[in-house]
């Protein structure tokens, strides 16, 4: 039987890793606009404005943690235990920050309704002026991670939050507005209420993302199918079986796979195309595969 398996270098497939210094950058600008936000919601009495504050630690904590992530998943393993090293921290972060997500809504959303029938004095220029302010900073960062969201769900996570917020600054902004010019208090509670289901609505699409990583789904978008098919299709190529295909962490596409061929002498050709189809067609860069020839098959197919 014939065997092979191919490593890409870390820096190539850790899609993540490229953006660690634009997270630390935006981490520090999160970070110091939250205590802003925070005071003058106080100050004014805003819920909305309060809970664009929470939703800015949230931020922190995601960004931190993405940034955190980052780090930890370029280590190597000291262990011995770690194979795949720690790659998955960037997705445990995502997860981290879905669950900060979720309670920010659930927050949001309880204190909101507390309010209905009971509006407390609300100053509206603060909302206004710290609104706006919180949006430039929002619009900053969201430049900055829009790119690195499409290729790690861990920067993904960290622009999700962001991107949340920034439909908060919106909403304490036409908050502000509509209270200067209606007088009606109840705006505050309706934009801080609309701002907890947005949160919960982008909290739920990442944690399918996350779930179906550590649960090891066919990486979204890859034709599984085809996949099998293709290989199948390699010139002495008899039969495919255990094909498994899934995500390490964004950017890192695993395989394994059995292939059974027809005559000794095609197996190393057999192995090379198979690699090569992986490689080439469907980014995966890192496949393990068994070729076996038919009439000394070893290995048989398992059920899981």
């Amino acid at each position: 039987m014939g065997a092979g398996h191919s490593h890409p270098p870390a820096p190539a497939g850790h899609a993540g890793g490229r953006y660690r210094r634009k997270l630390a950058i935006a981490f520090a600008l999160i970070f110091t606009f939250f205590f802003v936000e925070l005071v003058y919601g106080l100050l004014s009495g805003s819920l909305a404005l309060i809970s664009d504050a929470g939703h800015m630690a949230a931020d922190v904590v995601a960004l931190g943690a993405a940034l955190a992530a980052t780090k930890i998943a370029t280590r190597k393993d000291t262990t011995g235990r770690r194979t795949f090293g720690s790659y998955r921290a960037e997705v445990f972060a995502s997860g981290l920050t879905v669950l900060i997500m979720l309670g920010v809504s659930v927050y949001v959303v309880i204190e909101a309704i507390s309010r209905i029938g009971n509006d407390p004095e609300v100053s509206s220029t603060p909302m206004i002026v710290v609104g706006g302010l919180g949006l430039l900073v929002n619009l900053i960062v969201m430049l900055m991670l829009r790119s690195g969201a499409a290729e790690s769900l861990n920067v993904k996570g960290a622009y999700f939050e962001v991107v949340a917020d920034t439909a908060g600054s919106v909403g304490v902004i036409a908050a502000g507005i509509l209270i200067a010019s209606t007088g009606q208090l109840w705006w505050d509670t309706v934009v801080a209420l609309a701002i907890g289901v947005f949160v919960a609505v982008r909290a739920v699409v990442l944690g399918r993302q996350v779930l179906a990583v550590l649960g090891q789904h066919v990486p979204e978008g890859l034709p599984i199918d085809e996949v099998a098919e293709r290989l199948g299709a390699i010139p002495g190529v008899t039969d495919v079986h255990d094909l498994h295909v899934w995500v390490l962490t964004s950017g890192m596409n695993v395989a394994t796979a059995h292939l059974v061929g027809d005559n000794t002498d095609d197996l190393p050709r057999i192995l090379e195309s198979a690699r090569a189809i992986l490689k080439d067609d469907y980014q995966i860069e890192h496949a393990t595969l068994q070729v076996e020839q038919a009439a000394a098959r070893e290995c048989h197919e398992v059920d899981w």
